[in-house]
């Protein structure tokens, strides 16, 4: 990504909370947390200071993307500073996990913006994922894919503190997800970046492994375990239902690239156990 190192002093700058990230943040403004102001938008909601949005509403796909793209990285940016000062290695791995997401020049920079807000003391996070769920509350698979950006972020350390998990369990809570189901979750994306990693180098044995641990499963699993397994993650991946479900187009790209993944992770199953082809659900 060429545009990564044009950018980067911005996003060090910014991330740190130095006076040079302060000057691009006042520059950059704050477009994108500005509603339309038409009935049943998020401005006209109260957005800036959220209390309650209500639940009777429609909310338009470009309210859901805003909304989404915004809360995912106001929440990273809580996650960076949950220990008290946002590191190298976060700052690192921030700049990998916008890298993997494929964000154009321009989402970077609103992405930024928004961790930016998210590592201050004062900000209301519990209030923004709250309005999260409560817009996107119907694609259960949106949130989780939030949870995962998160977690990403996390796992791209070398080591995850008890103050990030702390804010990390509080998200999970306010989205209506239970520690089991995180943890679950923290497993199968630890070996799906196993897997990853593994395929050009590993033993067939070893990345064979990885793949079952790639789609949350053992190597016990029948045949038509294996299968729903798939299906389930590739429903759930697809940039296509991404799309539908909201999550904003400039990280399309990155759903993209999980489906490849579990795909890589079917494919080597189903060869080694010679399954056939399982179908796929229409889009």
């Amino acid at each position: 990504m060429a545009w990564i190192g044009k950018v980067g002093g911005g996003i060090l700058g910014l991330l740190i909370g130095g006076p040079v990230g302060a000057l691009i943040g006042s520059a950059l403004g704050h477009q994108f947390d500005r509603g339309s102001g038409r009935p049943g938008s998020l401005g006209s909601l109260g957005y800036e200071g959220l209390i309650d949005p209500g639940y009777g509403l429609t909310y338009s796909a470009a309210d859901r993307q805003r909304l989404f793209f915004q809360t995912a990285f106001y929440g990273l940016g809580a996650l960076a500073k949950a220990d008290g000062r946002v590191s190298e290695a976060e700052i690192e791995a921030a700049r990998n996990l916008m890298s993997e997401l494929r964000l154009q020049p321009e989402a970077v920079r609103r992405a930024i913006e928004c961790f930016a807000e998210g590592k201050k003391a004062d900000f209301p996070l519990h209030d923004r994922v709250l309005l999260l769920r409560r817009v996107c509350g119907r694609e259960p698979e949106l949130l989780r894919t939030f949870l995962e950006i998160q977690m990403d972020f996390l796992l791209g350390k070398p080591a995850i503190s008890s103050a990030e998990r702390t804010v990390l369990l509080s998200m999970a809570d306010t989205l209506g997800v239970g520690r089991l189901d995180l943890a679950h979750l923290e497993a199968v994306l630890r070996a799906r970046r196993s897997f990853r990693q593994q395929r050009p180098v590993a033993s067939p044995g070893q990345t064979l492994g990885g793949a079952y641990r790639a789609l949350g499963l053992g190597a016990a699993a029948t045949d038509a375990e294996v299968k729903t397994a798939y299906r389930r993650l590739m429903n759930q991946h697809h940039p296509d239902k991404q799309a539908a479900r909201g999550l904003p187009e400039s990280m399309l790209e990155a759903a993209k690239e999980r489906t490849h993944e579990i795909r890589a992770a079917y494919e080597l199953i189903r060869e080694q156990r010679g399954m056939k082809q399982a179908a796929m659900p229409p889009r």
